[in-house]
C-alpha cells in the first residue's frame, strides 16, 4: 500500500489541497456551454456537458495518470478535521442549483431548438449525476447539516430514497446477491438499470417502514425519511414550474432521469462479479478492500471527491474523501469512472474487458465471482478463461 511520506509527517502538505476546487468545474457546465454557444453561435456547444464528461476527462486522465499515493497515517485525524475540504463540498450545492435555474430560465425564454434544448439538459443531467456522488459523501457523515445537504443534492433527481438504500441497505449487503445495486457476471448495464433502480425503491421502502414501525411511529408520515426526500422534489420542481411554466417539465424530467441513470452506471462498474462469501454461520464475511474495483485515476478522482477509492470507503464509510487510501489488494479498473461509464453502455465491449480482469482477481476461479444466475453464464465465461 503506497504512501505519500516526507522526512517528518508534520510538515505534510496535501499536494492537491487546492485541486479539489476542480470538482467544482462540474456544476458551472451549463454556464460552460451557455458561453460556448454564445461565443461560437453553435448550438452543439450545449451538449458541452456529456463531452466534458465523456471525452475530455477520459483523455486528460490518460495523460495525466494515475496517482496510488496515501497521506501518511500520523496525520490522518488532522486531515479529516479540516473543514475546508469540508467547504469543497459544500460550494458544489449552491452552483448545481444556480445552474439548474438558470438552466430552467433559458428553457423558457432562451429560444433555443429542440435539440439545444436537450443538449441543455444532458449537460445539466451531468450535473445531476455528480450531485448524487456529492449527496453521497455529505450523506455518510454524522453532522445534521452535511445529511440535510445530501438530501437537497438528492432532490434534482427525484432520488432521495438513494440516502436511506445506501447507507443501510447498499452497505450492509454489497457484493452479494441480495444487493439491487451490486451487479452480477454477466450481467449487462441494460438488464441491471431496471434491477437496481426498481430494487433500490422497494430496499429504502422497507428499510424506512421497518425502521419507523420499530418506533412506533406510522410509515405514512412526515416521519418518513423516503416521502419527505419525494417531497422536496415535488416542491423543487412545481416551484420551478410556477416560475418558469409548464415547458421546463419535459427538460427536468429528462435531467432527473440522466442524472440518476449516471449514477447507476457508477453503481454497475463499481462491483461487478465481485463476492463477499458466506462463513459457517451463514452470514457473509466482512467487506474488505477486495469487494470493490478501484481507481486511482488523478483527474477522476479530483472531480469525484475520490469515489473511485472505493473500497477504502466501503471499510471505512465514515472517512472523508480526502484521507480514502489506496489498497494493493483491491481490483483496479482499466481507467477512470468517465471511461467506464461509457465501456459499461455497450455490453460486448465491457465485458471483453472486464470479465478477464475478474477471472484473474479470482485466480480463474468463476464460481467465486457474484454471477448471473443463469448456467449459460458459466459456459460462457469458461470458454473466456481457456481463450
Amino acid at each position: 500500500m503506497p504512501e505519500a511520506t516526507a522526512d517528518e509527517p508534520s510538515r505534510w502538505r496535501d499536494p492537491k489541497r487546492y485541486l479539489w476546487l476542480s470538482a467544482l468545474a462540474v456544476p458551472t457546465l451549463p454556464f460552460q456551454a451557455g458561453a460556448l454557444a454564445h461565443l461560437t453561435g453553435l448550438e452543439l456547444f450545449w451538449w458541452w456537458g456529456p463531452v466534458f464528461a465523456f471525452v475530455l476527462i477520459p483523455v486528460l486522465d490518460a495523460a495525466v495518470g494515475r496517482d496510488g499515493s496515501n497521506p501518511p497515517e500520523a496525520i490522518m485525524k488532522a486531515l479529516d478535521a479540516d473543514r475546508y475540504y469540508r467547504w469543497c463540498t459544500y460550494l458544489y450545492l449552491p452552483l448545481q442549483y444556480g445552474a439548474l435555474v438558470w438552466a430552467c430560465g433559458i428553457w423558457a425564454y432562451g429560444g433555443l431548438s429542440v435539440a439545444g434544448d436537450l443538449g441543455l439538459a444532458a449537460t445539466t443531467g451531468v450535473v445531476a449525476g455528480v450531485a448524487i456522488n456529492t449527496a453521497h459523501e455529505l450523506g455518510h457523515k454524522r453532522q445534521r447539516v452535511e445529511r440535510r445537504l445530501s438530501r437537497i443534492a438528492l432532490a434534482q433527481t427525484w432520488y432521495g430514497h438513494f440516502f436511506v438504500e445506501h447507507n443501510h441497505g447498499h452497505h450492509l449487503r454489497v457484493a452479494t446477491p441480495e444487493d439491487p445495486a451490486s451487479s452480477r457476471l454477466g450481467e449487462s448495464f441494460w438488464r441491471f438499470l431496471p434491477r437496481t433502480v426498481l430494487g433500490g425503491v422497494r430496499s429504502a421502502w422497507r428499510i424506512e417502514s421497518a425502521r419507523l414501525e420499530r418506533r412506533g411511529r406510522r410509515v405514512w408520515s412526515g416521519d418518513n425519511q423516503v416521502l419527505t426526500a419525494w417531497a422536496l422534489s415535488a416542491a423543487l420542481f412545481a416551484a420551478l414550474t410556477a416560475a418558469f411554466g409548464w415547458a421546463v417539465l419535459p427538460y427536468l424530467a429528462v435531467q432527473a432521469v440522466l442524472g440518476f441513470c449516471l449514477l447507476e452506471s457508477v453503481n454497475y462498474l463499481e462491483h461487478y462479479g465481485l463476492l463477499r462469501e458466506r462463513l459457517p454461520d451463514g452470514r457473509y464475511e466482512r467487506v474488505a478492500p477486495r469487494h470493490s474495483w478501484n481507481s486511482d485515476n488523478t483527474v477522476s478522482n479530483l472531480l469525484l471527491f475520490q469515489l473511485q477509492r472505493h473500497s477504502d470507503h466501503h471499510a471505512n464509510p465514515l472517512r472523508r474523501y480526502q484521507t480514502l487510501r489506496h489498497f494493493d489488494e483491491a481490483p483496479e479498473l482499466p481507467s477512470g469512472y468517465a471511461t467506464m461509464i461509457v465501456t459499461c453502455w455497450f455490453p460486448r465491449v465491457w465485458r471483453r474487458i472486464m470479465d478477464a480482469r475478474l477471472l484473474a482477481h479470482y485466480d480463474g476461479d468463476v464460481t467465486l465471482a457474484n454471477r448471473r444466475p443463469t448456467a449459460g453464464v458459466r459456459r460462457d465465461v469458461s470458454s473466456r478463461r481457456g481463450a
